[in-house]
């Protein structure tokens, strides 16, 4: 029997689409978009010129605020480790949350190795952070605060709008890792008060190894990777024109289904907890309300975890936990209260444009079993 892909959070195939628009630059537009002397190059520039405009307008930013790097993980590194370095003497504290993604935290933890402090705010069982604890963990020192827009593993969308206002009343410059949301939301980071945004391409159906960091108007950054002078000097390297083309073309169709697709698969996801909660000893993990609609994120009573999973994975691909995590219990579901093995015994179920109802009822029903052995 095939294997039902359910991990849509971790990566996405890439859409045929995206693939066509990708293909001329692999081989009969080769050329370096740095070459501007010779037409060749000028056609690989337009290309990248024309794909971070198309980016900007839908982000809602001049085309000079997108930055291209390798994804989202070098997007934050440059956001946080850049701006803290642009504006070192403006302060000395930072802040985030327990349910950072580890491309977050730990950037964050090697500035607080030399010499920054670093408040790492708990959040609430349903994975929110309380607003009033926020504003009250905001200091006069506050450089940068840190906080994703859509979590990783649970899904659990943050109040990015009331903690955008809290931060610019305050002249604190606020990050977001919006690697999950892009794409599946409508977003525009300067209404939302946002500095800097990261977003990835692979997780929106386009390409591995693409990605851009948006900065808000005025925003000054220091590169973290230097070399040709590449991105207004703020990322060197050459650009993989393929890929940027590819991110734009996966961005350009998100933004034309997003709204079908989620309320789509919002009702699969429904379909998926129903069943699931007939098996008994089923609770979700994090906030149902406040949620993507393709994200499912629940804990098994009355199994081992790793059993449960060695079980489930001869039929189903999903995660039990983060997709970035190396066998330790996932530090969100921590945050959550959870046991570790609780977090251990947690399924993440993520629902993508190819997931169909049959796949969905399939599911279902190969973790019923996996439960009626694993129960006895």
């Amino acid at each position: 029997m095939a294997t039902t892909y359910l991990d849509h959070q971790a990566t996405t195939p890439c859409d045929p689409a995206v693939v066509a628009a990708m293909a001329p630059y692999w081989s009969e537009r080769f050329a370096n978009p740095s070459s501007r002397s010779h037409r060749c190059g000028l056609e690989a520039a337009a290309a990248v010129d024309l794909a971070r405009s198309s980016l900007a307008q839908q982000l809602g930013v001049a085309p000079e605020q997108v930055v291209f790097t390798s994804g989202a993980t070098e997007a934050n590194n440059l956001a946080i480790k850049g701006l803290v370095e642009a504006r070192r003497q403006r302060g000395r504290h930072l802040l985030t949350l327990a349910t950072e993604h580890r491309a977050v935290l730990e950037p964050l933890r090697y500035l607080a190795g030399h010499g920054y402090e670093l408040t790492v705010l708990p959040v609430q069982r349903d994975g929110l952070v309380d607003l009033n604890r926020f504003s009250e963990a905001l200091r006069d020192d506050t450089l940068l605060v840190s906080v994703m827009a859509a979590n990783n593993e649970i899904g659990v969308l943050q109040a990015l709008a009331s903690i955008g206002a809290l931060c610019r009343e305050r002249g604190i410059a606020l990050h977001s890792d919006g690697a999950q949301i892009f794409g599946n939301r409508p977003l525009r980071p300067c209404e939302l008060g946002l500095d800097l945004f990261s977003l990835s391409g692979h997780k929106i159906y386009g390409p591995k190894g693409i990605g851009a960091l948006v900065l808000a108007e005025g925003i000054v950054v220091a590169p973290q990777q230097h070399g040709g002078g590449q991105e207004g000097g703020l990322r060197g390297g050459t650009l993989p024109v393929p890929l940027i083309v590819g991110l734009q073309r996966a961005a350009e169709l998100a933004s034309q289904d997003w709204q079908a697709r989620q309320q789509r698969l919002g009702g699969l996801r429904d379909r998926l907890l129903a069943g699931l909660l007939e098996l008994g000893g089923v609770r979700v993990n994090g906030s149902l309300e406040h949620r993507l609609g393709h994200n499912l994120n629940v804990q098994v009573d009355g199994v081992d975890g790793t059993q449960l999973h060695r079980a489930l994975r001869r039929q189903l691909a999903v995660s039990g936990g983060s997709a970035c995590s190396s066998g330790s219990p996932s530090h969100v579901l921590a945050a959550l209260g959870l046991t570790p093995a609780e977090a251990a015994a947690s399924i993440r179920f993520g629902l993508g444009r190819p997931t169909t109802a049959a796949e969905i009822d399939q599911a279902v029903l190969v973790v019923a079993e996996a439960l009626k052995q694993l129960r006895g």
